[in-house]
């Protein structure tokens, strides 16, 4: 399939998702929303439509964006099938850097200390990584786990601690991952960061390529793999720092979509990274309706789907490794 039909497939499913997560919703059929919309410009449902479903869809395609296209840049930097954005610690450090704007009261000053206490703990986790790390691939890696588990503690210990049991409640709920009950000002305040991640990381493509013979083949066709490293971990504390600071903790997007996608577009890198981020949106619009959709009483975490969506496409990729392995 060329990349222009796979790419324009994935617009029109984007797009049909877009326009399903701003008509649906579990008391007003889809229909009879826009029958009302069209009746009434000045009534409610307009409220509803900008207010309420117009963030949350914008929100959960550049989440889904970030998070597959993060995934697919470290995949191809890593060269290895299992990575994804958390494995360089951005998504715990920036959920440790919200949570701490919540414990320490900040969150309630300032709606919007939460998100960017988030966003910043995504950066300095990256930092800390890229300080560690040294120049091995291996080192990165190693690095990341090492960050993502103390920014893990440290949130546990917050949690622990909490003097209010009602506050902790509510941290938790917000670590599972969520785009309710999100404005248009958390919109405004992650793009910025996730447009100049999504840049960084669209500009890694040729050296990715170039990567996949391996280090030395880059090296000698130009490619200064240093600089290549520090574009692609911005991009991601960027990208993925802004999306968890504001939707909470949402998993496997990262992992399950390049997979999905890699076999058609010739195992490359660059092609694969734009139609990543499509796919990536798709998928988080998709969990998205099916939490309002199928529970609607009591709507499901939207990291707790995706966990169920991918824990069985990780067992899959597990293996089939195991089995090819020599």
């Amino acid at each position: 399939m060329s990349d222009r039909a796979l790419g324009t497939g994935l617009v029109l499913l984007l797009a049909l998702l877009f326009s399903g997560s701003l008509l649906l919703g579990p008391a007003t059929p889809a229909l009879a929303f826009l029958e009302g919309l069209l009746a009434d410009p000045d009534g409610p449902l307009w409220l509803i439509l900008v207010e309420i479903r117009l963030p949350r869809a914008l929100l959960g395609a550049m989440t889904g964006a970030s998070l597959g296209l993060a995934g697919a840049a470290l995949q191809g930097y890593l060269r290895n099938p299992l990575a994804e954005p958390g494995i360089v610690g951005v998504s715990a450090s920036a959920a440790f850097g919200a949570v701490l704007a919540f414990y320490s009261g900040l969150a309630t000053l300032l709606p919007l200390a939460m998100p960017v206490s988030g966003i910043l703990g995504a950066l300095l986790g990256v930092l800390l990584v890229q300080a560690l790390a040294g120049t091995a691939t291996l080192g990165l890696i190693l690095a990341g786990v090492a960050v993502s588990s103390f920014a893990s503690a440290l949130t546990s210990l917050a949690l622990n601690l909490s003097p209010n049991p009602f506050a902790a409640t509510e941290i938790t709920f917000w670590l599972m991952g969520s785009l309710a009950d999100r404005s248009l000002d958390h919109v405004w305040l992650a793009l910025p960061f996730t447009v100049a991640g999504w840049l960084c990381l669209l500009t890694t493509g040729r050296a990715l390529d170039a990567l996949s013979l391996d280090e030395d083949a880059a090296a000698s066709l130009g490619f200064d793999l240093a600089r290549l490293r520090l574009v692609l971990l911005a991009g991601v504390a960027l990208a993925v720092g802004a999306a968890t600071a504001v939707t909470g903790v949402v998993g496997f997007v990262g992992l399950v979509v390049p997979h999905l996608l890699r076999p058609l577009v010739g195992h490359r890198p660059a092609r694969l990274l734009p139609l990543s981020a499509l796919g990536g949106a798709c998928l988080m619009l998709a969990s998205d309706l099916l939490v309002r959709l199928v529970t609607p009483g009591q709507e499901l975490k939207l990291g707790v789907v995706t966990a169920l969506i991918g824990t069985p496409f990780f067992f899959f990729l597990v293996l089939r490794a195991a089995r090819t392995a020599p």
